[in-house]
């Protein structure tokens, strides 16, 4: 049996071999958010900024145990003030990534979106898990199953690079698409094969670039290569899929929960697309997942900005 979170351990430890990422914290106004951010900076992943009602964030260390003293403090007196600090501190230059708290993601994701105040770029928004399934042996890559219900074929263009991204940014030694449907063939009365088909022509036009991308796949000749032996798919992706873009949310949502409570897995997440990564934590998260968000985005920013440098 592998070690449990070994995956989510290496992406940990590569990211302690640099300065902490200076993070905003959107209203950590609960226990699980406060001692999240804290427990991110005392392994040397985040530099935290905490921005909300400064009285009550003080008043919640103390009572739950948790040091903050070598953390500022950016005072706002409520969540929908907060999430717009806390986005004002990127815009400024203070603040690398982000962190939501305990205000609702809405909250948060409408300052991010916002047109004349937010962190828009000309990406989609979107949201991807990066899984640490028991008896996998590396990191898979779920996307959207958080921010876009029902995308456009124009919308997965923006979904499918930012993953593709990621899973460079996340030092994949080659970064697999499936793009999942309920069948490998392409279908004209199902609306996701005829969409797959369409990301794979747009790969082979250099529309969307950094990755082999194949699709549609159904899950078990995108991740089995048993399955696709038998189903007969030459593919460099089938069997072998690093990355699994989902038709929809509920597709999404559906398969990263089996893996959690099915298989064990557990569920890091970061959303994509704006100006920093946007590390999104559950309450109902462990330790380990909250600190695999962390690093997950810490590596994220160390890629914009090493892209940054060189478009500079």
């Amino acid at each position: 049996m592998e070690r449990h979170h070994e995956k989510y351990q290496r992406l940990i430890d590569y990211c302690k071999t640099a300065p902490p990422t200076p993070t905003a914290v959107a209203h950590p106004c609960d226990e699980s958010s406060l001692r999240g951010a804290v427990e991110a900076a005392q392994m040397g992943l985040i530099a935290p900024i905490l921005v909300g009602p400064g009285e009550r964030i003080v008043a919640l260390a103390a009572q739950s145990g948790i040091d903050i003293a070598p953390y500022p403090i950016v005072d706002a007196p409520f969540s929908h003030a907060a999430a717009a600090a806390a986005v004002q501190l990127v815009r400024e230059g203070n603040a690398q990534a982000l962190m939501k708290g305990s205000l609702h993601t809405d909250e948060l994701m409408s300052a991010v979106v916002s047109r004349e105040h937010g962190l828009r770029t000309a990406r989609r928004v979107s949201h991807c898990f990066v899984m640490d399934v028991p008896g996998h042996p590396d990191a898979l890559i779920i996307t959207d199953a958080a921010v876009n219900i029902a995308p456009s074929l124009d919308e997965k263009i923006d979904i499918l690079q930012n993953a593709i991204d990621l899973g460079h940014a996340l030092k994949f030694e080659q970064v697999r698409v499936a793009i999942l449907s309920a069948m490998e063939t392409v279908n004209p009365k199902v609306p996701s094969t005829i969409e797959a088909a369409a990301l794979c022509k747009m790969v082979d036009r250099h529309q969307i670039t950094g990755a082999l991308v194949d699709g549609p796949l159904a899950l078990d000749n995108a991740i089995d290569l048993e399955a696709a032996r038998i189903k007969k798919i030459d593919s460099p992706v089938a069997g072998r899929a690093n990355v699994l873009m989902v038709p929809d949310l509920e597709a999404g949502n559906m398969l990263a929960k089996s893996l959690s409570f099915l298989a064990g897995a557990d569920a890091a997440g970061v959303v994509l697309g704006a100006r920093v990564p946007i590390i999104l934590t559950s309450r109902a998260d462990s330790v380990m997942t909250r600190l695999a968000s962390c690093a997950v985005a810490v590596l994220v920013a160390r890629a914009r900005a090493q892209t940054t440098k060189v478009v500079g």
